[in-house]
């Protein structure tokens, strides 16, 4: 049986996400939102600058009215991390998911740009040379090299499969894993040397990065290390499908008012698509995005149908 094509996929349950999927949903387009409440930077903050909220309001409730707002307008929300999106022919998009796989016709990215550090000693000295947050940017510096990805989620357990294209040597270090079953057996039928319930304490190396110090007392000899805290941020996400950057920072996907990037279907919004890194900004931005996406998705349906 052929895989349905959602409309509109929107990476990213945050308010840039939730907004997108109301106003996609609002104009007849099949959406789905993918991704973790928990992930978005107002979960658990105390938001009062936003308009229309009086005294201080819990960021997490909001989220939570936001979910049940696109659901009720017949959207999707999946609790699922987003692994790679890929382009197929026809210009449909593919998302692969640590669970599943969609087929949409417009992708809109909306994770936030936020990279969580580990706050360790060395960190900050050996970013760059050998401190990584990008497994799909720089793994092909560390052919053949031992190295370590730190992280609990998805994009840790991702990052250390994806490494094993370019060197045998891939420790995982976490604490404890919290992946879907599909990836978990994947993990487990891989190479990849877990080192379960420990954590990094320490970066060492002098011009590089040469060992961790780890929980235990331990020390790991590496060279490289990956941060992998997390989801997949839309970065990697957008470096893998020719989504141009900022050409100041490189730190941000560029995007018109109309919140499209360089390539047809794809859109972002929120902080992912630059400062102020505020609410309202994510929220105005996710209504364009939603409305743009929604409107491309039903024009190429009726341009299939003539």
């Amino acid at each position: 049986m052929e895989q349905e094509v959602r409309d509109v996929v929107i990476v990213g349950a945050g308010p840039a996400g939730l907004q997108a999927a109301v106003h996609a949903a609002r104009k007849k387009a099949s959406v789905t939102v993918l991704g973790k409440g928990a992930g978005s930077s107002i979960s658990g903050a105390h938001v009062e600058n936003y308009l229309c909220v009086g005294g201080v309001t819990d960021g997490s409730e909001m989220l939570a009215i936001g979910r049940d707002q696109a659901r009720r307008f017949g959207a999707e929300i999946r609790e699922e991390d987003v692994l790679r999106i890929v382009t197929e022919e026809g210009g449909l998009f593919a998302i692969h998911t640590e669970a599943s796989k969609l087929r949409a016709r417009t992708v809109i990215l909306a994770t936030g740009t936020a990279r969580k550090k580990l706050k360790v000693p060395g960190e900050k000295e050996l970013a760059g040379r050998g401190v990584s947050y990008c497994v799909d940017c720089d793994a092909n510096f560390f052919r053949n090299a031992p190295v370590a990805v730190v992280g609990n989620g998805s994009a840790a357990v991702d990052g250390a499969l994806t490494l094993l294209g370019y060197t045998p040597e891939v420790f995982l270090v976490n604490r404890q894993l919290d992946i879907s079953s599909e990836l978990m057996g994947k993990l487990k039928a891989s190479k990849v040397r877990r080192l379960d319930g420990v954590w990094v304490e320490k970066i060492q190396g002098d011009n590089a990065v040469q060992s961790l110090v780890l929980s235990d007392g331990s020390t790991l000899a590496v060279e490289g290390i990956f941060v992998e805290l997390g989801a997949k941020g839309a970065i990697e996400l957008a470096v893998n499908l020719g989504v141009l950057l900022d050409t100041d920072t490189m730190t941000h996907i560029d995007t018109n008012k109309r919140q499209e990037t360089n390539i047809a279907g794809i859109y972002a919004a929120g902080d992912i698509a630059g400062q102020p890194y505020q609410m309202a900004k994510a929220v105005g931005e996710g209504c364009v995005a939603g409305w743009e996406a929604a409107n491309y998705a039903n024009q190429l349906k009726r341009h299939s149908a003539e």
